[in-house]
């Protein structure tokens, strides 16, 4: 018997080697000459980058054994009761668009920005299943998307906040990059590009505090709480961001996912107040909540970015934590209220138009 168990735990160890190491899905390696430059960063420390004080998320054979035990345990309401329904958008609507600025959500942290003329994606994530195979992971919540990848105008930049399959999807990438002109990404990120087809002219990697000019836009990478990695040996290799979107009229701002920190208020100081913000709100739980803000810090962080009107994001789309499925929504919206901060919850595919006074608080979840 003990041979037996050994046998088959030879041939399991032999088999995610073989998997990890041929799926393209885990993406690029760093090189030593890429190792050398990201060493110039102020966020690069031991061959790793950090977050602002070094504050990680800390993974103790207690906690471990805590956030086994509540996955293991009863998880009521954690999906919907049936699919999610979206609103589907017109692709020639899309592709002909020149009016004022807006964005269309597809669930958790996935946007196409409408502005000036230019298409914007933001985490650009249309996979089924946020993981290296589809047995690793639960399904998207929604059946479809507001709008087929194929269908999409031409995509003048996407933007990345991190290399996680919840924002980073190879498949997506593979259907994505015969129509998109730039990526711009934190820095290490572009490894994966790079390896998945992406010339290397079309992949521009930042830092912290770095900015570009786009066709009369500016995009700056700003700061954010999380770690990044694909596989078992990788965590921390590329750095992690949000970003701030500047046009000559608005200014928005994407928070990636975070845990809350002092970060927001730098960002709303050098960079606020902005017209409109995505926050991360979902996913969280108190056992990881360095990296992954509680509702109420997502209110709170809506203040310290001084934004006019916030929307949480990474809800939504996919089952990442054990809390029920709108509860993020739910709580981010009782305390934004008490904080006196105007928050829009719209449907998936649902246009959003920056300049609008309106305000869709519609409970569309309730009904699934």
């Amino acid at each position: 018997m003990g041979l037996l168990l050994g046998g088959l735990l030879l041939i399991l160890v032999i088999f995610v080697a073989l998997f990890v190491n041929i799926s393209p899905e885990f993406g690029g390696t760093i090189t030593k000459e890429q190792k050398l430059r990201y060493a110039q960063s102020k966020n690069y420390k031991d061959g790793v980058f950090i977050n602002k004080g070094d504050i990680k998320m800390s993974m103790g054979f207690g906690k471990m054994m805590k956030i086994i035990g509540q996955s293991l345990g009863a998880q009521p309401n954690s999906k919907p009761e049936k699919r999610i329904a979206v609103e589907k958008i017109d692709s020639i609507s899309v592709a002909d668009y020149q009016g004022a600025s807006r964005l269309v959500w597809f669930g958790h942290s996935s946007f196409l920005l409408q502005m000036e003329g230019k298409n914007i994606l933001i985490d650009p994530m249309f996979g089924a299943v946020p993981a290296p195979h589809p047995l690793l992971g639960v399904k998207r919540f929604s059946g479809s998307l507001p709008i087929e990848i194929k269908k999409l105008p031409k995509i003048d930049a996407v933007l990345f906040s991190h290399d996680h399959y919840d924002h980073l999807d190879y498949g997506s990438i593979q259907l994505l990059k015969g129509k998109v002109d730039m990526f711009y990404t934190p820095l290490g990120v572009g490894v994966h590009l790079s390896e998945w087809g992406v010339a290397e002219a079309q992949i521009v990697e930042m830092d912290w505090w770095e900015e570009t000019q786009f066709h009369g836009l500016r995009f700056t990478c700003t700061p954010a709480q999380h770690f990044s990695g694909r596989g078992f040996t990788d965590r921390g290799k590329t750095l992690w961001s949000s970003w701030a979107i500047q046009s000559s009229t608005e200014n928005i701002f994407f928070s990636g996912d975070s845990g809350y920190g002092s970060h927001f208020k730098e960002i709303g100081k050098k960079l606020g107040p902005f017209d409109f913000a995505m926050l991360e709100c979902g996913q969280y739980n108190e056992l990881w909540s360095e990296i992954h803000m509680m509702p109420e810090e997502t209110a709170q962080a809506g203040l310290d970015v001084k934004a006019n009107k916030i929307m949480p994001i990474h809800w939504g789309a996919f089952k990442l934590a054990m809390h029920p499925w709108t509860e993020p929504v739910e709580r981010v919206s009782k305390k934004a209220t008490a904080l006196g901060i105007a928050t829009t919850t719209p449907k998936i595919g649902e246009y959003i138009y920056l300049e609008a006074d309106q305000i869709s608080n519609e409970r569309w979840w309730e009904e699934f």
